[in-house]
């Protein structure tokens, strides 16, 4: 019997939390090991320098305990400077991109107040891989070429860039200016990140426009979630700053339309899309800093709100949706189970790939762009402001029955992954499939979408030609991709049925591993 179960983007950070728990740690402390160690090996994606948002089921409470450890703009950060030189959103290059990193605040308060072991024993195997090194990926080597221009000289990921060109596939890579900033928040916590030498070089980064004082407060704090049925479970997400309703959500308009019994056949493939779009629309005008909300969120999963969208599709026809749901980006998403049925879905990010283009000079990482989340139209929720969580996409679920957790799921994929959690929930609450085909079978996603544009769903090859020809009969637009899609995952997907543990790995990733034990 399998009582425990880790399932991560990369098998070391899958071993860092199989590593942790069998040493006597519970699923948060092999939580914060997958995470440290997946900052480590796989900085194209996450690491300390990002934000991080979890959820935790303690057995026998009917709900999670919700973290939000998303940082803030900081003092100076200004949008009249960026409309002033006719920009109409936050430049990709710019370090108004950089918000106050989440990450080291988030694990540290995981740690002491879920935690079994000190946060120093948690950190210790992603201190060690950055010591010891590890092989580069493919997808690593792709995305440092593809940012050469960025980071060929940029001191905090110098070890990818080995006389001055970018790092191949199967290279060793050790990253020591890093362990020794993992070694000096285990030794000291969250003060050795945010009041020494990390922040230092955060501030430096970005010309000021972050300040020490804006780095010292809390960046983390407990949030309620928001849940709703589905399924005859229920269904838990992060409230906004996060999308991750929209997942949740989705799944219960769907539920709400009767679909056919069969997740092959064109009519469920519409009514899931249609689901989603009739929410995604007014995503970027309702997820904002929860102190400028402009609908409150318990509201967002509210049924009859709900209703009212699965009201408004046809069963038979694409609908026009009238707003953009952005754009895919780089996330590590991590569930782990123990054998006591405590149960942690947690997400981590630096947004768009590997982040801005800034880095923590001494320290060996680099630093997210979240800022890009941010509008700059006045007066909008999400305006670019001091001290403001921006949108963010990131989007953890966790399922509990009762008292109990049953599912734990999420995934990378910028504004795409509430749209891949509600097809693989679909596919395995309420299609029956197993974990191993939930990850096998075919995705689609929807790109932007605009005021009367159709529905352009790209799809990766697998599907019957009656489906896709169906789907067109019915409105939809379908780009058949050549091959699967790594960027529409991996999936992190754990089931709890008493001490019993499922889980796959995601076979678009080579990296991503599901560890039982």
């Amino acid at each position: 019997m399998t009582a425990n179960a880790a399932v991560t983007p990369h098998h070391h950070s899958a071993r860092a939390a199989r590593r942790v728990i069998e040493a006597g740690g519970n699923a948060v402390d092999g939580a914060i090991a997958a995470v440290a160690g997946q900052g480590v090996v796989a900085p194209e994606t996450c690491g300390i320098g990002g934000d991080l948002f979890a959820l935790v089921h303690i057995p026998g409470e009917d709900r999670p305990r919700a973290l939000n450890a998303s940082g803030r703009s900081g003092a100076n950060a200004d949008p009249e400077t960026l409309r002033t030189a006719g920009h109409d959103q936050v430049p990709p290059e710019h370090p108004l991109t950089v918000t106050i990193p989440g990450c080291v605040d988030g694990l540290a308060v995981l740690a002491d107040s879920l935690g079994r072991l000190p946060l120093s024993d948690s950190l210790a195997p992603a201190i060690e891989l950055a010591e010891a090194g590890f092989d580069v990926s493919a997808e690593q080597a792709r995305a440092f070429t593809g940012r050469a221009g960025n980071y060929r000289d940029n001191p905090a990921v110098a070890g990818f860039y080995p006389g001055g060109d970018p790092v191949s596939a199967g290279d060793r890579v050790a990253r020591p200016d890093l362990a020794a900033t993992l070694a000096a928040i285990a030794a000291d916590g969250r003060d050795a990140f945010y009041r020494d030498r990390p922040a230092e070089d955060v501030v430096e980064a970005v010309g000021g426009l972050i300040t020490m004082a804006d780095m010292e407060p809390d960046q983390s704090e407990w949030v309620d979630p928001v849940g709703v049925e589905a399924a005859g479970l229920v269904a838990w997400t992060t409230p906004p700053n996060s999308q991750g309703y929209l997942g949740p959500g989705a799944l219960a308009v769907f539920e709400m339309l009767d679909p056919p019994g069969d997740p092959d056949s064109p009519r469920w493939w519409h009514l899931l899309i249609e689901s989603y779009r009739s929410l995604a629309w007014e995503r970027n005008d309702l997820v904002a800093d929860p102190d400028h909300l402009a609908l409150p969120a318990d509201l967002l999963l509210d049924r009859e709100r709900l209703a009212r969208a699965a009201g408004s599709i046809s069963l038979d026809r694409a609908g026009d949706w009238p707003a953009p749901p952005g754009k895919p980006s780089g996330t590590a998403y991590m569930c782990v189970a123990d054998e006591e049925g405590m149960a942690v879905s947690i997400i981590q990010s630096n947004y768009r790939g590997t982040g801005s283009p800034f880095g923590a000079r001494r320290s060996g990482f680099l630093l997210q762009d979240r800022g890009g989340g941010f509008s700059l139209v006045p007066g909008h929720p999400n305006e670019l402001g001091p001290g403001k969580r921006p949108l963010h996409t990131l989007s953890p679920t966790l399922w509990t029955e009762g008292t109990r957790a049953r599912w734990l799921l999420g995934t990378r994929g910028g504004a795409v992954q509430p749209q891949l959690v509600a097809q693989v929930a679909a596919a395995v609450l309420m299609a029956g499939r197993s974990s191993e085909q939930a990850q096998e079978a075919p995705r689609w996603t929807l790109g932007d979408f605009g005021p009367g544009a159709p529905s352009a769903i790209a799809v990766e090859p697998g599907p019957p030609p009656a489906l896709l020809d169906g789907l067109e009969d019915m409105g939809h637009e379908i780009v058949v991709r050549e091959e699967r899609q790594p960027g529409w995952g991996p999936v992190g997907l754990i089931g709890l049925e008493g001490d019993r543990r499922t889980a796959a790995s995601d076979p678009r990733v080579d990296t991503s591993a599901a560890v039982l034990f």
